[in-house]
C-alpha cells in the first residue's frame, strides 16, 4: 500500500523546490528573507533534505556507541533533580528532600556553605532517611573545603552500610567557575584541594568531584555555541591539571561533571547537548583515555537564569517546562528544572511542586523517556549538531591555542567573547527583536511587583559577587530582564504613575493597531494607560485626555491623517501634556518642524525611549 502510495507522488528535486521559493518571493532578497542569522555564528536554512545528511560526518552510531552523539545509554531514563538550600538549617533542607523523594525526585541537590565545609554530625542531619543505594546526592556551592565536605560524606555513605560502588554523588567543585565569575581563585592552593578530592573517592566509582559548570556562561549571556566551547576547555584545563598530578586520562576524564543551563532555542539546545559529548568523548580519547566511563560525558541540566523574569513570573512556567523538554529530548544524565520564582524569593511548596512535577509529567504522561534521542535522522536537527560542534570545536581551538582556558582568560579571550554576545543580546530586548513575554513586550499593565522584591533583584550587578584582589576580570552573572525590571520598579517606587491617554481618531483599523502598540509599549515602564475605541474629532480627545489629567497623550492615526491633526493636538494640549505619535509617518521632518518631537515605532529602542520619558516626568 505504501509503494502504490507513494509511486503517485513524483520525487521534486532542490532546484525545483528553490525555482518555486523564488518566485515567491518576487524578486526579494533570499538570504535576508529566508536565511536565519543565528547569535551562535552560523546560518539556519528554510528547510532541509536528505541529501543534506551526505555532507554530515557524525552520523551512523547508535545509542551508548562512541562518540555517544547519539546518548551514552540505551535508554534514556534521565534524573530528576530538585535542589535545597541548606544555609539556614540541615533539618528543613533533609525534610524538604524526603519530601521531594516521596513524590518523584530521584536525584538531590544540597546547596551548602562551601566555604566553611560540612562535619560528619551535620552531615548525617543532612542524609538522614535518605537511601544512599537509590538516589544520587549532589553538592552544590563547593568550594576549597570540598575535601572535607567529602570526608564527611564518605563516613556517613560508609555508615550506612551501603556498597561504595552503589553510590552516585557529585561535588561541584569548580575553581575555574570561581575564577571566571568573581576573578580569583577560590583559594590560593586549589590544586592540592583537587588532588585530595580526587585521593578522597579513590574507592567510590560513582562519585564525581570536579564541576565544569558551563551554566556561568549561559549566566553571563552568552550564546549555546560559547557556553559548550568555554565549557570543553575547562574540562580540558582540569584534564591536564589532574594528568599533572599523576593521574591518568580515564580516571581524570570519570571525575568531571558537567553542568549546562538550557537556553530558550529549542532545538539549538537540543543540538547542543547531542554535540556536547561527541565532543567530550573525542577529548577524553586524545587525553588518553580508553575506558567508556571517561569517554561519556555526565551531563546535568538546569533550566536557564538567564531568561527568568521577575514580573509576569509565571511565565517562566512555560519557559521551564519547553527548556526542559529541549534537555530531556536530547538525553541528558539529570536535569533541574528551577522554580517559576527562584529569581526574587526562596521557592515555596508550590512553586517546588510545579517545577518537580514538570518532569514528572514528561516522563509518566509524555513519554519523553521512553525513545533515545528522538530527534535522530532528523535534516533539521542533524544538521544543527553539526553546526553547532563545528563552532563550539572552533572556539574551543581558539582558547587551546592561547595556552588554554586560563591564560585565555588572562588575555581576556573568553571575557570579551561573551561581552560582545552580551551586549548584542542586549541591544536586541532594548529593541524587542529579543522578546522576553511580560517583560519587554505584553505586559501585564496592571501588575505590581512582589513586596519580597527589592531594588537588587532588579538592578543590573548588584549582587555581583567580585574579589577584592582580582587577578582577571570577571564575567558579569546578570539576567537579561533587568534592565525593564528596574525600569518598571522605579516606576513602582517613585509615588507617581504617569497616565498614557490614547488618542484614537481618523482611520479604525490603523487608530486601534497603533493604540494597542502604544498601549503595550508605555505598559512596559509600569505607566498607566487609558485605551480610547476611537474619537470622532482630535477635539474631543484631547479634551478627554486633559480631563483625564494625561501626563502622556499619544496620537493613534493614520499617517495620513498625521500632518494636519498632530498640530492640531499640540495646539490644544497647549503644552499641558507630552504629545506622542505612534509610527514612522512620511511627514515625520514636517511634525518635527512644527514641535512634535516624540515618536515611537517597531524601529525605537524601547528601553532608551521609555527611560527618556521617565526623565522628562521627574521619574527617578
Amino acid at each position: 500500500m505504501a509503494e502504490r502510495l507513494f509511486s503517485e507522488f513524483q520525487p521534486v528535486s532542490t532546484s525545483q523546490w528553490e525555482e518555486v521559493i523564488n518566485k515567491d518571493l518576487k524578486g526579494a532578497d533570499y538570504e535576508k528573507r529566508l536565511v536565519w542569522k543565528t547569535t551562535e555564528g552560523f546560518s539556519v536554512r528554510p528547510y532541509y533534505r536528505a541529501e543534506d545528511l551526505d555532507k554530515l560526518n557524525h552520523l551512523g552510531s547508535n545509542p551508548a556507541e562512541f562518540p555517544y552523539v547519539r546518548g551514552t545509554e540505551a535508554g534514556n531514563n534521565w534524573l530528576v533533580r530538585q535542589g535545597y538550600c541548606a544555609w539556614e538549617s540541615f533539618v528543613k533542607a533533609n525534610e524538604q528532600a524526603l519530601d521531594g523523594l516521596k513524590k518523584g525526585v530521584t536525584s538531590v541537590g544540597f546547596c551548602i556553605d562551601g566555604k566553611r565545609g560540612i562535619g560528619p554530625d551535620k552531615m548525617a542531619i543532612l542524609l538522614k532517611g535518605i537511601d544512599l543505594s537509590k538516589t544520587e546526592i549532589n553538592f552544590e556551592g563547593c568550594s576549597c573545603a570540598t575535601p572535607e565536605i567529602i570526608e564527611s560524606f564518605i563516613r556517613v555513605a560508609s555508615d550506612s552500610g551501603v556498597n561504595s560502588a552503589d553510590i552516585k554523588a557529585s561535588f561541584d567543585f569548580d575553581p575555574l567557575r570561581i575564577l571566571t565569575t568573581t576573578g580569583n581563585f577560590c583559594c590560593s592552593d586549589y590544586k592540592s584541594a583537587i588532588k585530595s578530592c580526587m585521593e578522597l573517592v579513590k574507592e567510590y566509582s560513582g562519585i564525581r568531584v570536579i564541576g565544569v559548570e558551563g551554566y556561568a556562561f549561559n549566566d553571563a549571556g552568552s550564546t549555546s555555541v560559547q557556553e559548550l566551547g568555554f565549557a570543553l576547555s575547562m574540562g580540558s584545563e582540569y584534564m591536564n591539571i589532574l594528568k599533572d598530578m599523576g593521574f591518568s586520562a580515564d580516571e581524570a576524564a570519570s571525575r568531571i561533571k558537567f553542568t549546562f543551563a538550557i537556553g530558550p532555542n529549542y532545538f539549538i539546545e537540543i543540538a547542543k547537548f547531542r554535540a556536547a559529548r561527541m565532543l567530550w568523548a573525542n577529548i577524553s580519547k586524545e587525553y588518553g583515555a580508553v575506558s567508556e566511563t571517561a569517554h561519556k560525558i555526565n551531563i546535568h541540566a538546569v533550566t536557564s537564569q538567564w531568561n527568568m523574569t521577575v514580573y509576569d513570573a509565571h511565565v517562566n512556567l512555560l519557559r521551564g517546562t519547553t527548556e526542559a523538554m529541549s534537555a530531556a529530548l536530547a538525553g541528558v544524565d539529570s536535569l533541574e528544572v528551577l522554580p517559576f520564582d527562584y529569581t526574587f524569593r526562596e521557592p515555596d511548596t508550590f512553586s517546588n511542586r510545579v517545577a518537580r512535577n514538570t518532569q514528572i509529567i514528561l516522563k509518566e504522561e509524555s513519554y519523553f523517556d521512553k525513545i533515545t534521542d528522538a530527534g535522530a535522522g532528523s535534516y533539521y536537527i542533524e544538521t544543527l549538531t553539526a553546526s553547532v560542534a563545528e563552532h563550539a570545536w572552533k572556539l574551543f581551538m581558539k582558547t587551546e591555542d592561547k595556552g588554554g582556558y586560563i591564560n585565555s582568560l588572562k588575555e581576556g579571550f573568553v571575557q570579551g567573547e561573551i561581552k560582545a554576545t552580551s551586549t548584542k543580546r542586549d541591544l536586541s530586548i532594548a529593541t524587542r527583536r529579543e522578546i522576553l513575554l511580560g517583560t519587554n513586550q505584553y505586559p501585564n499593565f496592571n501588575e505590581v511587583a512582589d513586596k519580597d522584591v527589592t531594588l537588587d533583584v532588579v538592578t543590573r550587578g548588584a549582587n555581583w559577587e567580585k574579589s577584592n584582589t582580582p587577578v582577571i576580570d570577571p564575567i558579569e552573572k546578570y539576567r537579561g530582564a533587568q534592565a525593564f525590571e528596574h525600569l518598571r520598579f522605579t516606576t513602582e517606587t517613585s509615588g507617581k504613575r504617569p497616565k498614557v491617554f490614547m488618542l484614537t481618531f481618523g482611520n479604525l483599523a490603523f487608530c486601534r493597531a497603533r493604540a494597542q502598540f502604544a498601549s503595550n509599549f508605555f505598559a512596559v515602564a509600569g505607566f498607566e494607560v487609558v485605551d480610547n475605541t476611537r474619537f470622532n474629532t482630535v477635539e474631543d480627545g484631547v479634551k478627554a485626555a486633559l480631563d483625564a489629567k494625561a501626563d502622556i497623550i499619544v496620537a493613534c492615526s493614520s499617517d495620513e491623517e498625521y500632518a494636519l491633526s498632530v498640530p492640531e493636538i499640540k495646539k490644544l494640549s497647549a503644552d499641558k501634556a507630552i504629545i506622542v505619535v505612534a509610527g514612522e509617518p512620511a511627514c515625520k521632518e514636517e511634525l518635527i518642524s512644527a514641535g512634535i518631537t516624540n515618536f515611537i515605532s517597531v524601529k525605537s529602542n524601547v528601553l532608551e525611549t521609555l527611560n527618556n520619558y521617565q526623565t522628562l516626568l521627574g521619574i527617578k
